[in-house]
Protein backbone atom coordinates (compact mmCIF):
# COMPACT_ATOMS: atom_id res chain seq x y z
CA UNK A 1 0.00 0.00 0.00
CA UNK A 2 2.64 2.29 0.96
CA UNK A 3 4.61 1.97 -2.32
CA UNK A 4 1.79 2.51 -4.79
CA UNK A 5 0.40 5.26 -2.57
CA UNK A 6 4.73 6.79 -2.96
CA UNK A 7 5.00 5.78 -6.58
CA UNK A 8 1.60 7.45 -7.59
CA UNK A 9 3.13 10.62 -5.46
CA UNK A 10 6.06 10.90 -7.68
CA UNK A 11 3.92 10.62 -10.86
CA UNK A 12 2.22 13.11 -9.64
CA UNK A 13 5.64 15.19 -8.88
CA UNK A 14 6.84 14.15 -12.41
CA UNK A 15 3.12 15.16 -13.78
CA UNK A 16 3.98 18.59 -12.18
CA UNK A 17 7.42 18.92 -12.92
CA UNK A 18 7.46 22.03 -15.01
CA UNK A 19 5.11 24.03 -12.34
CA UNK A 20 7.75 23.65 -9.63
CA UNK A 21 8.93 26.86 -8.55
CA UNK A 22 12.57 26.67 -8.85
CA UNK A 23 13.72 30.10 -7.62
CA UNK A 24 11.75 29.18 -4.35
CA UNK A 25 13.33 25.53 -4.47
CA UNK A 26 17.17 26.88 -5.02
CA UNK A 27 15.89 29.28 -1.77
CA UNK A 28 14.95 26.40 0.56
CA UNK A 29 17.90 24.32 -0.33
CA UNK A 30 20.30 27.13 0.50
CA UNK A 31 18.40 27.88 3.44
CA UNK A 32 18.47 24.44 4.35
CA UNK A 33 22.08 24.43 3.67
CA UNK A 34 22.19 26.93 6.44
CA UNK A 35 20.45 24.76 8.51
CA UNK A 36 23.17 22.15 8.07
CA UNK A 37 26.05 24.55 8.76
CA UNK A 38 24.70 25.94 11.83
CA UNK A 39 23.92 22.86 13.22
CA UNK A 40 27.44 21.14 12.91
CA UNK A 41 28.62 24.48 14.50
CA UNK A 42 26.67 23.51 17.83
CA UNK A 43 28.24 20.30 17.35
CA UNK A 44 32.18 21.54 16.70
CA UNK A 45 31.39 23.96 20.16
CA UNK A 46 30.23 20.45 22.13
CA UNK A 47 33.01 19.38 21.51
CA UNK A 48 35.68 21.93 22.25
CA UNK A 49 34.40 22.21 25.81
CA UNK A 50 34.41 18.01 25.90
CA UNK A 51 38.34 18.90 24.75
CA UNK A 52 39.15 22.02 25.28
CA UNK A 53 43.19 20.76 25.11
CA UNK A 54 42.92 19.56 21.74
CA UNK A 55 43.01 21.54 18.28
CA UNK A 56 40.66 20.45 15.63
CA UNK A 57 38.95 22.49 12.80
CA UNK A 58 35.18 23.46 12.00
CA UNK A 59 35.21 22.26 8.74
CA UNK A 60 36.35 18.82 9.94
CA UNK A 61 33.12 18.54 12.07
CA UNK A 62 31.09 20.15 9.27
CA UNK A 63 32.23 17.60 6.89
CA UNK A 64 31.05 14.65 9.30
CA UNK A 65 27.61 16.23 10.18
CA UNK A 66 26.66 17.11 6.70
CA UNK A 67 28.25 13.62 5.45
CA UNK A 68 26.30 11.82 7.63
CA UNK A 69 22.75 13.58 6.90
CA UNK A 70 23.66 12.54 3.38
CA UNK A 71 23.68 9.40 4.46
CA UNK A 72 20.95 8.99 6.38
CA UNK A 73 19.16 10.59 3.53
CA UNK A 74 19.58 7.72 1.15
CA UNK A 75 19.75 4.83 3.67
CA UNK A 76 17.11 3.54 6.22
CA UNK A 77 17.83 3.07 10.26
CA UNK A 78 20.43 6.19 10.90
CA UNK A 79 23.28 4.49 9.13
CA UNK A 80 24.70 8.01 8.63
CA UNK A 81 24.97 8.16 12.75
CA UNK A 82 28.13 5.76 12.13
CA UNK A 83 29.64 7.67 9.04
CA UNK A 84 29.44 10.42 11.95
CA UNK A 85 30.71 8.63 14.77
CA UNK A 86 33.89 7.81 12.99
CA UNK A 87 34.27 10.95 11.05
CA UNK A 88 34.19 12.83 13.70
CA UNK A 89 36.35 10.46 16.09
CA UNK A 90 39.31 10.99 13.64
CA UNK A 91 39.05 14.50 13.40
CA UNK A 92 39.43 15.32 16.97
CA UNK A 93 42.71 14.15 18.40
CA UNK A 94 43.00 11.80 21.36
CA UNK A 95 39.12 11.54 21.65
CA UNK A 96 37.23 8.57 22.12
CA UNK A 97 34.23 6.48 20.92
CA UNK A 98 32.22 7.15 24.06
CA UNK A 99 32.95 10.92 24.60
CA UNK A 100 32.35 11.29 20.84
CA UNK A 101 28.53 9.76 20.75
CA UNK A 102 27.69 11.06 23.95
CA UNK A 103 28.47 14.81 22.02
CA UNK A 104 25.30 14.17 20.03
CA UNK A 105 23.10 13.41 22.60
CA UNK A 106 23.27 17.24 23.31
CA UNK A 107 21.70 18.08 20.31
CA UNK A 108 18.20 16.17 21.46
CA UNK A 109 18.39 18.84 24.01
CA UNK A 110 17.38 22.14 21.99
CA UNK A 111 15.07 19.45 19.59
CA UNK A 112 13.09 18.69 22.62
CA UNK A 113 12.56 21.55 23.51
CA UNK A 114 10.98 23.20 20.16
CA UNK A 115 9.64 19.42 19.78
CA UNK A 116 7.05 19.24 22.57
CA UNK A 117 5.34 22.43 22.08
CA UNK A 118 5.50 22.21 18.52
CA UNK A 119 3.75 18.48 18.21
CA UNK A 120 1.16 20.28 20.98
CA UNK A 121 -0.04 22.69 18.47
CA UNK A 122 -0.27 20.09 15.26
CA UNK A 123 -2.44 18.27 17.23
CA UNK A 124 -4.92 20.98 17.95
CA UNK A 125 -5.39 21.88 14.49
CA UNK A 126 -7.65 19.29 13.62
CA UNK A 127 -5.51 17.84 10.41
CA UNK A 128 -2.78 15.80 12.34
CA UNK A 129 -3.65 12.12 13.06
CA UNK A 130 -3.67 11.27 16.09
CA UNK A 131 -1.62 8.12 17.61
CA UNK A 132 -4.72 5.49 17.72
CA UNK A 133 -5.02 6.95 14.10
CA UNK A 134 -1.23 5.89 12.47
CA UNK A 135 -1.99 2.17 11.15
CA UNK A 136 -4.59 3.93 8.99
CA UNK A 137 -1.38 5.85 6.96
CA UNK A 138 -0.34 4.14 4.09
CA UNK A 139 2.93 4.60 5.46
CA UNK A 140 4.51 0.79 5.63
CA UNK A 141 7.14 1.60 8.63
CA UNK A 142 4.57 3.43 11.20
CA UNK A 143 1.31 1.80 10.35
CA UNK A 144 3.00 -1.87 10.47
CA UNK A 145 3.94 -1.11 14.06
CA UNK A 146 0.74 0.52 14.59
CA UNK A 147 -1.45 -2.45 13.13
CA UNK A 148 0.85 -5.16 14.94
CA UNK A 149 1.16 -3.88 18.91
CA UNK A 150 2.50 -7.29 20.20
CA UNK A 151 5.46 -7.20 16.98
CA UNK A 152 6.35 -3.48 18.51
CA UNK A 153 6.03 -4.89 21.93
CA UNK A 154 8.68 -7.45 21.26
CA UNK A 155 10.69 -5.15 19.39
CA UNK A 156 10.90 -2.53 21.88
CA UNK A 157 11.62 -5.29 24.64
CA UNK A 158 14.09 -6.81 22.36
CA UNK A 159 15.97 -2.95 22.30
CA UNK A 160 15.80 -2.82 26.09
CA UNK A 161 17.77 -6.06 26.91
CA UNK A 162 20.36 -5.02 23.66
CA UNK A 163 20.91 -2.26 25.76
CA UNK A 164 21.47 -4.01 28.95
CA UNK A 165 23.86 -6.73 27.36
CA UNK A 166 25.41 -3.78 25.76
CA UNK A 167 25.69 -2.18 29.09
CA UNK A 168 26.47 -5.62 31.08
CA UNK A 169 29.39 -5.80 27.94
CA UNK A 170 31.04 -2.72 28.92
CA UNK A 171 30.51 -3.03 32.30
CA UNK A 172 34.13 -4.87 33.13
CA UNK A 173 35.66 -0.84 32.67
CA UNK A 174 32.43 0.96 33.58
CA UNK A 175 34.34 3.37 35.26
CA UNK A 176 36.29 4.86 32.15
CA UNK A 177 33.72 4.39 29.97
CA UNK A 178 30.98 6.85 32.20
CA UNK A 179 33.68 9.40 32.88
CA UNK A 180 34.04 9.29 28.87
CA UNK A 181 30.54 9.64 28.51
CA UNK A 182 30.06 12.81 30.93
CA UNK A 183 33.50 14.14 28.96
CA UNK A 184 31.15 14.27 25.73
CA UNK A 185 28.35 15.99 27.67
CA UNK A 186 31.01 18.66 29.47
CA UNK A 187 29.15 21.74 27.71
CA UNK A 188 25.61 20.55 29.71
CA UNK A 189 27.48 21.37 33.02
CA UNK A 190 28.29 25.51 32.12
CA UNK A 191 24.31 26.63 31.50
CA UNK A 192 25.52 29.89 30.56
CA UNK A 193 28.13 28.43 28.26
CA UNK A 194 25.74 25.81 26.43
CA UNK A 195 22.57 28.32 25.72
CA UNK A 196 25.85 30.75 24.30
CA UNK A 197 27.15 28.49 21.62
CA UNK A 198 24.73 25.59 21.66
CA UNK A 199 20.68 26.31 22.08
CA UNK A 200 21.60 30.29 20.54
CA UNK A 201 23.39 28.79 17.47
CA UNK A 202 20.47 25.35 17.09
CA UNK A 203 17.47 28.57 17.56
CA UNK A 204 19.12 30.37 14.15
CA UNK A 205 19.36 26.76 12.82
CA UNK A 206 15.92 26.28 13.19
CA UNK A 207 14.88 29.50 11.75
CA UNK A 208 17.08 28.89 8.49
CA UNK A 209 14.95 25.47 8.52
CA UNK A 210 12.11 27.29 8.72
CA UNK A 211 12.62 29.37 5.87
CA UNK A 212 13.18 25.93 4.03
CA UNK A 213 10.17 24.58 4.54
CA UNK A 214 8.67 27.96 3.70
CA UNK A 215 10.29 28.07 0.52
CA UNK A 216 9.52 24.42 -0.34
CA UNK A 217 5.92 25.12 0.68
CA UNK A 218 5.72 27.93 -2.23
CA UNK A 219 7.80 26.14 -4.74
CA UNK A 220 5.42 22.96 -4.70
CA UNK A 221 2.05 25.88 -4.94
CA UNK A 222 1.07 24.31 -1.25
CA UNK A 223 1.59 28.36 0.41
CA UNK A 224 3.93 29.13 3.00
CA UNK A 225 2.70 30.23 6.04
CA UNK A 226 3.87 29.93 9.54
CA UNK A 227 0.72 27.02 10.39
CA UNK A 228 2.27 25.41 7.42
CA UNK A 229 5.80 25.49 8.62
CA UNK A 230 4.69 24.36 11.96
CA UNK A 231 2.69 21.50 10.45
CA UNK A 232 5.73 20.52 8.58
CA UNK A 233 7.89 20.22 11.52
CA UNK A 234 5.38 18.28 13.50
CA UNK A 235 5.67 15.54 10.25
CA UNK A 236 9.43 15.70 10.80
CA UNK A 237 9.01 15.11 14.29
CA UNK A 238 7.17 12.28 14.18
CA UNK A 239 8.93 10.41 11.74
CA UNK A 240 12.58 10.95 12.99
CA UNK A 241 11.42 8.81 15.90
CA UNK A 242 10.96 5.88 13.65
CA UNK A 243 13.73 5.62 10.94
CA UNK A 244 12.84 2.40 9.15
CA UNK A 245 13.13 4.47 5.89
CA UNK A 246 15.86 7.11 4.36
CA UNK A 247 14.78 9.87 6.64
CA UNK A 248 11.66 8.53 7.05
CA UNK A 249 10.29 9.04 3.47
CA UNK A 250 7.36 6.95 4.51
CA UNK A 251 6.04 8.77 7.71
CA UNK A 252 6.60 11.79 6.20
CA UNK A 253 4.85 11.26 2.43
CA UNK A 254 1.59 9.45 4.08
CA UNK A 255 1.48 12.44 7.14
CA UNK A 256 2.01 15.66 4.41
CA UNK A 257 -0.58 14.20 2.35
CA UNK A 258 -2.55 13.93 5.58
CA UNK A 259 -2.26 17.34 6.87
CA UNK A 260 -2.63 19.11 3.61
CA UNK A 261 -5.07 17.26 2.03
CA UNK A 262 -7.50 20.43 2.82
CA UNK A 263 -5.10 22.95 1.65
CA UNK A 264 -4.60 22.59 -1.98
CA UNK A 265 -5.07 20.33 -4.74
CA UNK A 266 -4.86 16.57 -4.10
CA UNK A 267 -2.13 16.32 -6.86
CA UNK A 268 -0.37 19.40 -5.74
CA UNK A 269 -0.19 18.16 -2.33
CA UNK A 270 0.95 14.80 -3.30
CA UNK A 271 3.59 16.40 -5.69
CA UNK A 272 4.53 18.47 -2.45
CA UNK A 273 5.12 15.51 -0.71
CA UNK A 274 7.40 13.28 -2.49
CA UNK A 275 9.00 17.03 -3.96
CA UNK A 276 10.54 17.69 -0.86
CA UNK A 277 12.05 15.21 0.14
CA UNK A 278 13.55 14.59 -3.02
CA UNK A 279 14.95 18.29 -3.28
CA UNK A 280 16.40 17.28 0.64
CA UNK A 281 17.98 14.06 -0.20
CA UNK A 282 19.15 15.39 -3.08
CA UNK A 283 20.84 18.48 -1.98
CA UNK A 284 21.52 16.60 1.34
CA UNK A 285 23.75 13.47 -0.35
CA UNK A 286 25.12 15.96 -2.95
CA UNK A 287 26.68 18.19 -0.42
CA UNK A 288 27.53 15.03 1.70
CA UNK A 289 29.63 13.34 -1.07
CA UNK A 290 30.93 17.25 -1.39
CA UNK A 291 32.51 16.58 2.15
CA UNK A 292 34.02 13.43 1.98
CA UNK A 293 36.08 14.21 -0.70
CA UNK A 294 37.06 17.86 -0.03
CA UNK A 295 37.31 17.61 3.83
CA UNK A 296 38.10 13.96 4.27
CA UNK A 297 39.82 13.32 1.14
CA UNK A 298 37.47 10.02 0.35
CA UNK A 299 35.12 8.82 -2.80
CA UNK A 300 33.28 6.52 -1.26
CA UNK A 301 31.27 5.54 2.07
CA UNK A 302 32.14 2.21 2.18
CA UNK A 303 35.69 3.82 2.09
CA UNK A 304 34.62 5.62 5.18
CA UNK A 305 33.45 2.66 6.78
CA UNK A 306 36.80 0.57 5.84
CA UNK A 307 38.78 3.56 7.21
CA UNK A 308 36.42 2.97 10.62
CA UNK A 309 37.36 -0.53 10.54
CA UNK A 310 41.01 0.04 10.76
CA UNK A 311 40.45 2.50 13.35
CA UNK A 312 38.65 0.42 15.74
CA UNK A 313 41.10 -2.51 15.57
CA UNK A 314 43.67 0.06 15.77
CA UNK A 315 42.12 1.27 18.90
CA UNK A 316 41.20 -2.35 20.32
CA UNK A 317 45.12 -2.83 19.58
CA UNK A 318 45.94 0.05 21.76
CA UNK A 319 43.60 -1.15 24.62
CA UNK A 320 44.79 -4.45 24.66
CA UNK A 321 48.40 -3.01 24.33
CA UNK A 322 48.15 -1.14 28.10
Amino acid sequence: MFAASFISSVEEFFGQFADVGWLSLLLGCAFFGGFLTLRSRACFNVLRAAYPTERFQWRNIWGAYVAAYGVNMVFPARFGNIVRLFLTKTSVPNSSYPAVASSFLVDTVFDLSVAVPILIFAFTQGVFPKPPDFSKLSAFDLSYLAAHPQFTLFLLTFLAVLVLVLFAFLSVRVRAFWARVRQGVTILTDRRRYFREVWSVQAVAWLSRFGAFWCFLDAFHVGGSVRNVLLVYGVAAVSSLIPLTPGGAGVQQARLVKVFAGSAAGATVAAYSVGQQIAIAAFSAGLGFVALALVFRMRSFKEVIRRGREDRDRQQAAEAAT
